[in-house]
Order: structure tokens, then sequence, then C-alpha cells
């Protein structure tokens, strides 16, 4: 089985993103409105 871990780090209006096992692979950084949208979709089962 695979696993899958992502760091999240947050600064002022933002949120950064990136790969535990692939730090220099860099981070991917989104609103904190966008990925508060993204939690609430996950939470809802609407990805899958």
């Amino acid at each position: 089985m695979r696993t899958i871990t992502v760091e999240i780090g947050q600064a002022p209006g933002l949120v950064g993103i990136r790969d535990t096992k692939n730090r220099s692979g860099g981070t991917l950084v989104i609103e904190d409105a966008v990925f508060s949208v993204f939690l609430t979709a996950v939470k809802a089962n609407r990805y899958y």
C-alpha cells in the first residue's frame, strides 16, 4: 500500500502544500479561501 503524506503550512491569506517525501519538489501555494472550499468538498466526500 502506498501512502501519501503532505505538509500544510499557513501564512496570512495563503496555504502552502508540499509532499513530505519530496520536499525539494516545490510547494503549491493557494489562497486560504480556496483551500477552505477544497476541505469542505473533501469532508462532504465530493472527491473519490
